[in-house]
């Protein structure tokens, strides 16, 4: 397939290409999609999980400080990471980015696996930080417009959700990475660098075939491009037996292309024309960062200190709360098509803050043992990752396709910083152990904000469900003129496909 960049632009142009993509029934193609493209939420956990182990803190002779400052050194490359990125996903286009982010991510990890000192793990962690940064801009965006809308909304969120699935992974390597009786202790935690990139080097094989979005080649000017591209998705599915239906001409979108959209038209549009909606992608991003960041970043110090696991055996409780926060979107992601965005939505917020406050009580009266909160955890997050995940299809479908990945950086950076409060504000909570009341209070605090996260989704949230992406936010090069005002050029399709 040519690049795009070959292609001169043309406006306007009046074109089916949205209409033939949200008709296509479910087929392979959609399968390698997911396959090559949501690998990267479980390389993310993967890193997360790894990482926060500690294997290597012996190795190069680090403080417990400097091993927390390996963490919040990768978090702030993935918040550099996704507005760079961002950006050059909504200018150079989708399948450029979602290539190069894994490739600097591969670079990153993989390097910090020689790290022999303190400042070259840094700079390879912030690295590796950027490349899974931009993948969140990237992927989310080609997802979205690959996917047909009759199931943009339970794969996105099953995706997303695929996260808790690379923690298992990482959590059950790690004891075998970080046993000494069977991986010498330096060279473990190396090793465990080496998984990721490992996995993405498949993937990066996978995704060469994975065509730039249709969507954005209209958009574009790549009119001819972007038809090809469907042409060929339509002919490997007609290639399975399958049969298409025609797609009527009254379906078609008449757009004026555009390479680029200045800042002030992004501030308009954020402000100005969408400020609800603004408001609802901030609420939801926010409210799902501060409390993941809160419990999970204190998991093991609510065990250790109130119910006295010890350190070695607080991983066995890890598992049965990834296994709830992978299960979770995967079980409730298809109601989001079928009840609905805005209710599900709040169903899932809700509920989660409401077994939250349950085991909050408990807590402080002491009610409970070491089990039976890791039950209420897992009850409590098999709701909370699929509203959490949720929050990422939601500022990703209700804005304008030509700053998508803009607008799932914006959001999901800010988002990033919120929640990194939290980790410190629980820790604090925690304390040594000796008093329940300051971390009951923090559990209400969080079943609040994720109760309070609901309401507003289920007051000014959108009904995006079945809809195409073109019908949730028009684009901002969507022509004044209807389809068949006599502004199509040569590439106008003909009526049927």
């Amino acid at each position: 397939m040519s690049s795009a960049s070959t292609e001169a632009p043309h406006a306007p142009i009046v074109s089916l290409v949205p209409a033939r993509m949200d008709r296509l029934p479910w087929t392979r193609f959609h399968w390698s999609v997911i396959v090559g493209l949501g690998i990267s939420w479980i390389l993310d956990g993967l890193e997360i999980q790894i990482v926060s182990a500690a294997g290597y803190q012996q190795t190069l002779h680090m403080t417990s400080t400097e091993v927390g400052l390996t963490g919040t050194v990768y978090l702030v490359g993935e918040v550099v990471g996704a507005l760079v990125f961002g950006r050059m996903s909504d200018s150079l286009g989708r399948r450029k980015l979602f290539i190069l982010t894994l490739a600097i991510y591969l670079a990153g990890s993989g390097i910090a696996g020689f790290s022999f000192s303190l400042w070259f793990l840094l700079i390879f962690r912030f690295i590796a930080g950027m490349g899974i940064g931009g993948e969140y801009s990237a992927i989310n965006s080609a997802i979205d417009e690959l996917i047909p809308s009759k199931y943009r909304g339970r794969v996105d969120i099953a995706v997303n959700g695929t996260y808790w699935g690379g923690a298992a992974i990482g959590a059950a390597a790690n004891l075998a990475l970080l046993n000494h009786d069977l991986i010498p202790q330096d060279w473990g935690w190396r090793i465990g660098f080496f998984i990721g990139p490992v996995l993405g080097l498949f993937i990066i094989y996978l995704r060469r075939h994975i065509p730039e979005s249709p969507r954005w080649l209209m958009t574009h000017g790549y009119e001819q491009q972007a038809e090809k591209t469907v042409d060929e998705i339509e002919a490997r599915i007609r290639a399975e037996g399958r049969t298409l239906p025609e797609v009527p001409m009254e379906k078609a979108m008449s757009v004026e292309p555009t390479k680029s959209i200045p800042f002030r038209q992004l501030a308009h549009v954020f402000i100005v024309k969408y400020p609800k909606r603004t408001v609802l992608g901030l609420v939801m991003m926010i409210t799902q960062s501060f409390l993941y960041n809160a419990i999970f970043f204190t998991y093991a110090l609510v065990l250790e200190n109130f119910y006295g696991v010890s350190v070695s055996h607080t991983g066995y409780y890890f598992f049965p709360f990834a296994i709830g926060n992978l299960v979770g979107p995967l079980v409730l992601g298809p109601l989001f098509d079928t009840i609905g965005r805005r209710k599900m939505i709040f169903a899932t917020y809700g509920i989660a803050g409401v077994v939250l406050a349950v085991s909050a009580y408990l807590f402080s009266i002491d009610a409970m043992t070491a089990t039976v909160q890791t039950i209420f955890w897992c009850v409590s997050f098999f709701f909370a990752s699929a509203g959490a995940s949720s929050a990422y299809l939601t500022v990703s479908e209700i804005f304008p396709l030509e700053l998508r990945g803009q607008a799932i950086s914006y959001f999901f950076a800010i988002a990033q910083i919120a929640g990194a409060v939290a980790p410190v504000l629980y820790g604090h909570m925690v304390g040594d152990g000796s008093s329940r009341g300051p971390l009951t209070f923090g559990y209400y605090l969080g079943a609040g904000i994720m109760i309070i996260g609901g309401i507003v989704a289920l007051l000014i949230g959108v009904n995006a469900e079945g809809q195409s992406l073109e019908d949730v936010a028009d684009p901002l090069t969507k022509a004044k003129t209807p389809p068949d005002g006599g502004g199509a050029g040569p590439t106008t399709p003909p009526p049927s496909r």
